[in-house]
């Protein structure tokens, strides 16, 4: 189906129940389901937002178009999880619906504030002639999970420094002080994050300091969905560039997720991020994108990642339904590394735990599991996963001492590091791979035949392996 721009920005209203009941039912007619990652009922499902913790519970809203797995008029669904594994959903709590945002609630973030939790997000206005004019608007959510919008923005465009890009609000405080971060485009069509310090404890009112410095490279045409967080000491600056340049940082997929470790996050030295190193990929897989990161009340890091990329379809999509969201994942600076692991509550999803001899022969699955296993020193493997019985693999892993080569059907991702251990995790279509307890990550989407339902491997090789609680 193509979509026009009409049939995307349809008035959610103008939705029958019909219509409604149709795409529920087509979207379970997917087998590719997901058993233990967020995914949308219907539709499509991008960035995850307002990552949070209020109120004696993890808050997590995602950005949904809920009629069709394209992007079209936007709206925001709450979650809220006890464990970060176990999330509830709320439904629909920010919705297109007044002037400032008539396009899209698009991307933002969380803050809590007293018995309240702030909402920063970017409204997308389209005037009569299809002008877009990015609003930044604030919500407040009170102890019931009932949001009331802001009546007015909180942050005009400034057109003489930026175009219409400008977008993604992220919140966060420093010694007292809140800041925020908002992805822009300048005037000369480059990528930049522009910085604001709160001038009051409503956050109601905000003065701009300029462009963030991290990097002496041009950061492309855009710069989206930026998160400032602090990880043992460090601060770690996380965004996602649109139109970067190879030269500047290799990455395969359409644009990247990456990632700056600074020492220091300082606004008095010209809004720099000191002594910030290289940019590098934050995932070496397929599918990631829009990862949002924040600091919990007793400082630990926690990030989830959108698993889709824009601008891509998908084998659901003809089932009117698009995206997930990775796992929660705890972040961590070790030897100047960032490591990424799971939250230690995604063990209560194991059951049914057993060594095993995996061989050429193969054992089957139901393609709902976590396995782990070390590499010995000096060998080499070849594991396929989502395999058949002639071999013939949705994804395959060729793993030495030192890299693994992804292959998902005939697409392959590189990630060199000396590898130890590898956990991997699979959920139907979803696949998470974790290197050396998170020193490297590949995420991504996979959609296995029928038939697809083997794991094998080159040589022997000892596993361990649980299946996962739904």
């Amino acid at each position: 189906m193509t979509w026009t721009t009409a049939e995307r920005y349809r008035s959610y209203k103008s939705y029958s129940e019909d219509e409604k009941t149709k795409l529920r039912a087509l979207a379970k007619k997917s087998p590719w389901r997901s058993t233990f990652h967020i995914e949308p009922e219907t539709g499509l499902l991008n960035d995850p937002n307002g990552f949070s913790f209020f109120n004696g519970k993890w808050h997590l809203f995602y950005q949904h178009f809920p009629f069709g797995a394209v992007h079209g008029l936007k709206s925001w669904v709450h979650l809220t999880s006890s464990d970060l594994v176990h999330f509830e959903a709320s439904g629909l709590v920010i919705y297109p619906d007044t002037r400032f945002d008539n396009a899209g609630a698009y991307s933002g973030s969380a803050l809590p504030m007293g018995d309240t939790l702030f909402l920063m997000y970017t409204g997308n206005h389209r005037d009569e002639h299809w002008v877009r004019i990015p609003y930044q608007l604030g919500a407040v959510v009170d102890q019931k999970n009932q949001v009331t919008k802001c009546p007015e923005p909180l942050i005009y465009p400034d057109f003489s420094q930026t175009t219409d890009h400008f977008r993604d609000p992220q919140l966060f405080r420093v010694q007292n002080q809140v800041f925020l971060l908002i992805g822009a485009q300048t005037v000369d069509k480059e990528g930049k994050i522009k910085v604001y310090r709160a001038e009051n404890d409503a956050l109601t009112a905000w003065e701009d300091l300029g462009f963030l410095n991290f990097s002496d490279e041009k950061m492309g045409y855009m710069i989206e969905c930026p998160n400032l967080v602090f990880v043992d000491g460090r601060s770690v600056l996380i965004f996602c560039p649109q139109g970067l340049s190879q030269a500047v940082c290799e990455y395969k997929n359409i644009y990247p997720n990456l990632f700056v470790i600074a020492d220091e996050f300082s606004v008095s030295t010209d809004n720099r991020l000191i002594g910030a190193g290289p940019l590098q990929n934050l995932d070496d897989g397929f599918d990631c994108y829009a990862t949002q990161a924040f600091n919990a009340p007793d400082g630990s890091a926690y990030a989830i990642s959108w698993l889709g990329l824009p601008d891509t379809a998908y084998e659901t999509d003809r089932f009117g339904v698009q995206g997930a969201l990775s796992m929660v994942k705890k972040l961590s600076v070790k030897d100047g590394k960032l490591y990424q692991t799971p939250v230690e509550s995604m063990k209560k999803l194991r059951y049914n735990e057993r060594k095993i001899q995996l061989s050429d022969e193969g054992i089957k699955t139901d393609n709902v599991f976590e396995l782990e296993f070390k590499l010995e020193k000096g060998t080499s493997q070849t594991l396929s996963v989502l395999t058949d019985e002639k071999n013939d693999a949705a994804l395959r892993l060729q793993i030495d001492s030192t890299q693994l080569v992804l292959t998902r059907n005939y697409e392959k991702r590189v990630s060199h590091v000396k590898i130890e251990k590898m956990n991997i995790f699979i959920d139907k279509s979803i696949f998470e791979i974790f290197i050396n307890d998170g020193e490297k990550v590949l995420s991504g989407r996979v959609f296995p035949n029928e038939n697809q339902h083997l794991i094998k491997s080159e040589h022997p090789l000892t596993i361990k392996m649980w299946e996962l609680k739904k």
